[in-house]
């Protein structure tokens, strides 16, 4: 039905979105290891 429009503006969604959580899932262990690191 839709042509190449909507199947890329879904896939840069796609691939957007799973950046997006792996910065999410990424940023706070990044700063809890730099920040316990010197304490202990």
């Amino acid at each position: 039905m839709y042509g190449g429009t909507f199947g890329g503006y879904t896939r840069w969604a796609v691939v957007f979105l799973i950046i997006f959580v792996l910065f999410i899932l990424l940023v706070p262990y990044v700063t809890t290891t730099c920040t316990t690191t010197p304490v202990y």
